[in-house]
């Protein structure tokens, strides 16, 4: 499969995961946000492993370390910003809030998400293209818990189930829009830099909006649960680094 194909397929497969989020009628509420809660801690670990063992490497060969650290703090705060301006945080769990805004307000922060996500996750596949695949499993594996949770919160904010799959499906649809025009303006943008760009968009939603959410655990058996997922998707991106030779 040639390069313009796996981008077309990876945008497109990685748009349908907003779709998951209609599996969580078959659950029952509490029994929802404790499995959402488990996939945060693995995706949490597979961000960060995704990020530093995978991204920035392969962004630092080509640039210096104060342009590659630029890109990579860009990233980090675009994305902080981004949250300030919507005075909203990713938290991946269902909300009791009602007010319609709110909803927009997700929407609209998923949209700008997701293109920046295949920006940078098509420009890592434009560098290499086994780092590429692994940066698009580690955004999967962010994805699949926000669109979940996501769907909660649209549905609790005034959408029908039938309504909320289909927005969550329309503001995911920017991921391969983003990742084309990685693809069509290949030569005028800096790679390396969108690559490290993307690994701060990792580290900020991993840092700020997952690990947040898991450390505070109670229970001692859920905290060591939730740990253990979470170095589970951290040494699931080391070893497929250690084996593609980053």
């Amino acid at each position: 499969m040639n390069t313009f194909l796996w981008i077309i397929a990876g945008g497109l497969l990685m748009s349908a995961i907003a779709m998951i989020g209609g599996l969580t009628i078959i659950f029952k509420t509490e029994l929802f946000k404790r499995l959402v809660l488990f996939l945060i801690s693995f995706a949490a670990g597979s961000l960060f492993g995704g990020a530093f063992f995978h991204m920035i490497p392969e962004g630092m060969q080509s640039l210096d370390f104060i342009n590659a650290g630029a890109w990579l703090s860009g990233g980090f705060v675009t994305f902080l910003g981004l949250e300030q301006f919507l005075h909203w945080h990713h938290s991946h769990q269902l909300s009791n809030n009602k007010r319609k805004p709110v909803t927009y307000l997700i929407l609209f922060g998923d949209a700008i998400h997701n293109f920046l996500g295949g920006l940078g996750i098509a420009s890592t596949f434009l560098l290499n293209q086994e780092a590429g695949i692994i940066a698009w499993i580690a955004g999967a594996m962010h994805e699949i818990p926000q669109e979940m949770g996501d769907f909660g919160i649209l549905v609790h904010g005034g959408y029908s189930k039938t309504r909320a799959l289909l927005w969550n499906f329309v503001s995911a649809l920017t991921f391969p829009v983003g990742a084309l025009l990685a693809y069509f303006t290949v030569k005028e943008i800096n790679l390396a830099g969108i690559v490290l760009f993307g690994a701060g968009n990792f580290i900020y939603i991993a840092a700020s909006d997952l690990v947040p959410e898991i450390k505070l655990q109670e229970n001692l058996s859920d905290a060591f649960l939730h740990f253990s997922l979470f170095l589970l998707g951290l040494l699931m991106m080391f070893l497929l680094a250690k084996v593609f030779h980053y």
